[in-house]
Formats: C-alpha cells, structure tokens, sequence
C-alpha cells in the first residue's frame, strides 16, 4: 500500500470514527480531550459537529492553521506524558470523548505510548465514554467498539468506558 492510501485510509478512519462518536456523546455531559492537534484537522471536525462542547487539546508544538486553533484556555501545551497526568485531577470522571491521534510509523514508540495512555486515562473518564485512538489500547474496562462502515480494520480503534 502507498503512503497516499494509507493517509487516505488514515483520515477516512479518523472521520467515521469521530461522526459516530460524536453521535453517541452529543446528548451526554463532559468534556472532550483532543491529544494531538497538529494542522488542526480533527479538531476543527469536532468543532463542527459540537460547537457548544469544551475540548481540550493537548499538544507539544501548536502550529495548526490559525482556523484550527483552540483558544488559550483550552490548548495545554507540552508533552503529553507531563501534561495529561497533570490533568486529571482537574477533569477526573469528566472526560465523555477522548481522542488520541498520537500515533506514529515507530512501532516501539506507539508501544510505549499505547501502555502510557491505557494507564493514564482510566481516571479521566466518565461512564460511558468514547475513546477514538491508533495505537490500539489496553483498557481493562472498556469495550472495544465495532468500526464504523468503510473503515479498514485495526486502522483506529474505539473503545466503550465501562468504568
């Protein structure tokens, strides 16, 4: 498979996942955690479909598009292994979407990020939340959800929290 498609897979993916995770949240209380901005894409996705929702976004370096910008208050800059487990006495049991798009062509790396995030966002989330996530994680509490139609399997992965 080409770079291209497996990019054109990737965002089909990313897509799909989120329109249904946001159908499934629209109605329910909390927050979403974005952990990963980069151009700003999936944020400005979610944006549109939740316009009134907080999002947090967790990001290193911030340099999307200005359009795809959070504000301040909702943009925490920083590694995400310092910042995220700073946050969860802020918005423990608050969390009702979290979506990580961290992952990367290194596969010891996503490793080591899969174990970090399966550790560190049982404390965030509220019951019933969706987690939207490549790599795939190890959450002892959660469903793993079905794909939605036209997504390639264990391209992203969803979870149901049942925490």
């Amino acid at each position: 498979m080409s770079r291209l498609d497996s990019f054109i897979n990737r965002v089909i993916a990313q897509r799909e996942c989120l329109n249904f995770a946001c159908r499934e949240i629209a109605d329910r209380e909390g927050v979403i955690f974005e952990l990963g901005l980069g151009n700003g894409r999936t944020f400005d996705h979610i944006r549109s479909l939740l316009p009134e929702r907080d999002i947090y976004v967790f990001e290193r370096k911030p340099a999307a598009h200005p359009h795809s910008m959070p504000d301040e208050d909702h943009l925490i800059v920083g590694e995400v292994t310092m910042t995220l487990p700073a946050a969860v006495d802020r918005f423990k049991g608050r969390v009702i979407m979290l979506h990580s798009d961290l992952g990367t062509a290194d596969l010891a790396e996503n490793a080591r990020l899969a174990a970090f995030l399966s550790n560190h966002i049982p404390g965030l989330l509220a019951p019933g939340a969706i987690v939207l996530c490549d790599p795939e994680l190890h959450l002892d509490k959660a469903e793993r959800l079905p794909l939605p139609p036209g997504v390639q399997k264990d391209r992203y992965y969803m979870y149901r929290w049942k925490g």
